[in-house]
């Protein structure tokens, strides 16, 4: 399955609600994919990496990346990714 940057809509499991973000970047390690997402395409925004859990031909499956160390490490690769975009952290 490809991604392709921009709008992406996300269905929140416990509500059905759908929630529309914008896909800044993805990168894919030791076989997972990962997505940093935010909810405006451009300036300051709330943005949110996701991990791929589950997918097939049509459909994936994406939680928030919720562990410390994971979110460091990925986080430290989208940085450089996207090295003319200041990223902050937040716990």
């Amino acid at each position: 399955m490809e991604i392709f940057m921009g709008k992406i809509k996300f269905v929140v499991p416990n509500t059905a609600e759908e929630v529309e973000f914008f896909v800044l970047e993805e990168t894919q390690i030791s076989d997972v994919r990962y997505l940093l997402v935010a909810e405006e395409e451009e300036g300051d925004s709330t943005a949110y990496i996701l991990k791929e859990i589950a997918a097939d031909q049509e459909d994936a499956v994406y939680e928030m990346v919720e562990d410390d160390t994971e979110l460091a490490a990925i986080g430290k690769i989208f940085a450089e990714l996207m090295e003319d975009t200041a990223i902050e952290y937040e716990k």
